[in-house]
């Protein structure tokens, strides 16, 4: 984007009611969210995104976007159930809803790159709040669903039951990271989000549970596999002991919230807090701290609170905020749920076969395969032999190859998609 497009999309950035979610008005706001969110994103690959931060935080837009990733959280747990359950729900497209799981992330995606810096995290001002309720909420579903084995997420049409389950998975990786950034600013944060963070939550008990769990590592037919970079793959046994940026962000967030001695003033350190923080010493191996050479920090604060007994926080008249846009929208919609399922069902999961492909046409605009390919983490690879590609088909431009070899080679396997697509 110029500068001035950037500009025009973060003043155009606004909050839209529940009752609109998956209409025309909501569309357009999630068209400017996912081109400022690509944008964010081949921005920093340069280290250019300092514009980007500095128009969300004059325009005043982090809690706007706030706002609307929890509006679309309390669409998928209240409005959507009683969507499945009216007789007349029988959407014509699946596009509706998949925008709409696909909103929330694309907006924790921009919020990853852009609260890196400082001054995103202060432009949130209050919202903070609501921001790190939803980061607690994730990740303590993440925890849950890995000790039971068990996925508890939305439940769409089954063409979409996959592709729900992994988005889910994928937004709270992306809050954790959204996380530990909040707690690189302990010290610039409001008393009652601190409070938030290691009192009403036990942020520090939840991270020693991503520790033990460790969700994005899993073994299959006796392989280690990790998830990076949005896909699984087999670690191969040299890089077993390797530390993940994943496993990286859950570190440095326990070290800025256990080591910062205004987060050590406050938190409890009652015998089950000090058990569940010791278990971490079990895994500050000589290997992991070569790695991360400031974890010897922590393992030194934790020898020391292994044979101390802390004393009591202080007790202080507190204050404490609560979150302001998660109230406002429950007390704006209590007892319409019903109501606002039935009007989307008229007017948003029933379009007509011009809005979809006036749709598809804008969708196709905003994705486009020179802007996919921009994004994509990893170069593509040739559709025969797998080495990196950098020609790809003329007709189609879709499938990559090497060399003209290969393509002659793979052509009665691809015509088919090829005249498809062409």
């Amino acid at each position: 984007l110029l500068p001035a497009e950037a500009e025009a999309l973060v003043r155009a950035l606004e909050g839209t009611e529940l009752r609109d979610a998956g209409g025309q008005g909501w569309l357009r706001q999630h068209e400017y969210v996912e081109k400022l969110n690509m944008h964010a994103i081949l921005s920093a690959s340069t280290g250019q995104e300092q514009l980007l931060t500095e128009l969300l935080v004059t325009y005043a837009k982090v809690p706007v976007l706030i706002g609307e990733l929890i509006s679309v959280e309390i669409w998928k747990h209240k409005i959507f159930p009683v969507l499945c359950r009216l007789k007349d729900f029988k959407p014509r497209s699946t596009f509706p809803i998949y925008m709409v799981l696909q909103h929330e992330a694309s907006i924790i995606n921009l919020l990853e790159t852009v609260f890196f810096y400082k001054e995103i995290c202060e432009s949130a001002e209050d919202s903070i709040l609501d921001l790190i309720d939803y980061c607690h909420r994730k990740l303590t579903l993440l925890t849950a669903r890995t000790a039971s084995g068990e996925t508890a997420v939305l439940v769409p049409p089954q063409e979409l039951q996959k592709q729900a389950e992994t988005m889910e998975f994928e937004i709270s990786l992306k809050a954790l990271t959204v996380l530990r950034y909040i707690t690189d600013q302990v010290e610039s944060l409001p008393l009652s989000a601190l409070t938030r963070m290691l009192n009403t939550h036990n942020l520090p008990c939840l991270l020693v549970e991503l520790v033990e769990h460790c969700p994005w590592s899993c073994w299959e037919a006796g392989k280690l596999k990790k998830f990076e970079n949005g896909t699984w793959h087999v670690v191969p046994p040299e890089d077993q002991v390797k530390m993940t940026k994943l496993d990286g962000q859950v570190w440095l967030a326990l070290l800025n919230l256990m080591l910062s001695p205004e987060c050590q003033r406050k938190y409890h350190f009652d015998c089950f807090n000090k058990g569940q923080l010791l278990k971490l010493r079990a895994f500050l191996t000589d290997v992991l701290i070569d790695q991360l050479p400031n974890l010897l920090e922590l393992q030194r604060f934790l020898s020391h609170l292994a044979i101390t007994e802390p004393a009591p926080p202080k007790k202080d008249l507190v204050l404490e905020q609560v979150p302001v846009i998660w109230d406002h929208i429950f007390k704006k919609n209590a007892g319409k749920w019903e109501a606002i399922a039935k009007h989307q069902v008229k007017c948003v999961f029933s379009p007509t076969e011009e809005e979809l492909k006036f749709q598809a046409q804008r969708w196709a605009q905003t994705y486009s395969l020179d802007m996919m390919e921009a994004l994509a983490p990893s170069k593509p690879r040739c559709a025969v032999c797998g080495t990196e590609a950098a020609k790809r088909c003329s007709r189609c431009r879709n499938e990559w190859y090497c060399a003209r070899a290969c393509q002659v080679q793979h052509w009665q396997k691809h015509k088919v998609a090829c005249n498809l697509m062409a």
